[in-house]
């Protein structure tokens, strides 16, 4: 049986890049954030990247992102998973962006590792007329990508941003 997804997208009308996830791990899901996984490095690395320092709480977080015009979502509103394994996704159901480019003016998307990037690519691209940028995942399961290396792959999201 598929999985809703069970928190709204991060943005407001300053948003100018989206960041796709490809659906929340279990982590997420019980924390009610994005990335909320203590060895996810997404947080570590915008934090890096926007020249900040790492936030705490989910209060700390948003506000970081906000403040830097970047707003969060997923690329599927529903699966079927099993645990947080981006490989085991199933039966997906692919996230509706209407509300988000209605209200804010994104510039550029980019997804976080190859999941969020096909689902974007295959269903939601073709209604959006946007391509994405797929980028490494901050997953803890892409041990092969150290942070140095995920923060210099990542730098492509600073160029929309200023």
């Amino acid at each position: 049986m598929p999985i809703q997804h069970p928190f709204p997208p991060l943005y407001d009308a300053q948003s100018r890049i989206l960041i796709l996830g490809s659906f929340p791990s279990v982590a997420s899901r019980v924390g009610m954030f994005f990335y909320h996984h203590p060895r996810n490095r997404f947080l570590p690395l915008m934090a890096r990247l926007l020249g900040e320092q790492t936030p705490a709480s989910i209060e700390e977080k948003s506000d970081m992102l906000h403040r830097h015009h970047v707003a969060l979502w997923d690329s599927a509103a529903a699966c079927e998973i099993d645990g947080s394994a981006d490989a085991t996704l199933r039966s997906v159901m692919p996230n509706d962006l209407r509300p988000i480019f209605a209200a804010a003016q994104i510039r550029a998307v980019f997804c976080n590792g190859a999941a969020s990037w096909n689902i974007y690519h295959r269903y939601i691209e073709p209604n959006t007329g946007l391509p994405a940028a797929k980028l490494p995942s901050t997953s803890p399961a892409n041990a092969a990508w150290s942070l140095a290396r995920l923060e210099e792959a990542w730098k492509v999201i600073l160029d929309e941003l200023t």
